[in-house]
């Protein structure tokens, strides 16, 4: 498929209204050191609803970001090239974070 302007337009927009539920972020950055079990990613991510945690694991799975096995939900190679992306991100909360 040719990359156009539209095409970016799309892609962005499709992620940004993935990425932007409550919590999303959230349980991709949990995820970062590798396979979490479900009650064990529900623990890091502050306790959130169970209802709720699902519901992202299965956006995440059908977005094809993540999969789950015996070992727990993990991202999948795409999912671990968003954490790089989160990685600047990351720096800039560290440094805003000092300053308060």
């Amino acid at each position: 498929m040719a990359s156009t302007p539209e095409t970016h337009k799309q892609a962005i927009n499709a992620a940004m209204e993935l990425l932007h539920k409550r919590w999303m972020m959230r349980v991709i950055w949990e995820l970062r050191g590798g396979p979490l079990t479900f009650r064990a990613l529900q623990a890091a991510c502050g306790d959130l609803s169970p209802t709720v945690l699902n519901q992202r694991l299965g956006e995440l799975r059908e977005a094809r970001l993540l999969i789950s096995d015996e070992s727990g939900y993990q991202l999948l190679p795409i999912g671990r090239d968003l954490l790089e992306a989160f990685a600047p991100l990351s720096k800039w909360a560290v440094r805003w974070h000092r300053q308060g």
